[in-house]
């Protein structure tokens, strides 16, 4: 599925998201962008973050070699010894701020070649 493909049914909403979480994870590093029929998913070696579509919301999901604890992560689930898995709510481009680019640079960083 294309890009344009995927955002022709999506939400007005979700591709002013993607264009934020997208345009900070390519200062990063390269990225592979995967359109699904579920969301968009970044990888490098494997998925690291996830972008799902919702009725009000997009769901970032992220993995990091630690755990976050702040009140913005609606989700948390330890996948291993030392990576977990986390959600978090987005409603508006603005939401990825200074805190939520920092978790997606780590994320990345985190993720192996």
């Amino acid at each position: 599925m294309s890009l344009e493909d995927y955002f022709a049914t999506g939400p007005p909403f979700e591709r002013p998201i993607f264009e934020a979480v997208h345009g900070h994870l390519t200062t990063v590093g390269p990225v592979h962008l995967e359109p699904v029929s579920v969301g968009l998913f970044f990888k490098r070696s494997r998925t690291f973050v996830e972008l799902r579509p919702m009725t009000r919301w997009v769901v970032l999901s992220f993995i990091l070699s630690r755990s976050v604890d702040d009140p913005r992560i609606t989700r948390r689930i330890t996948i291993s010894g030392h990576r977990t898995y986390h959600q978090t709510k987005l409603r508006s481009p603005a939401d990825v701020d200074d805190q939520v680019r920092d978790w997606l640079t780590d994320a990345y960083l985190s993720t192996p070649v």
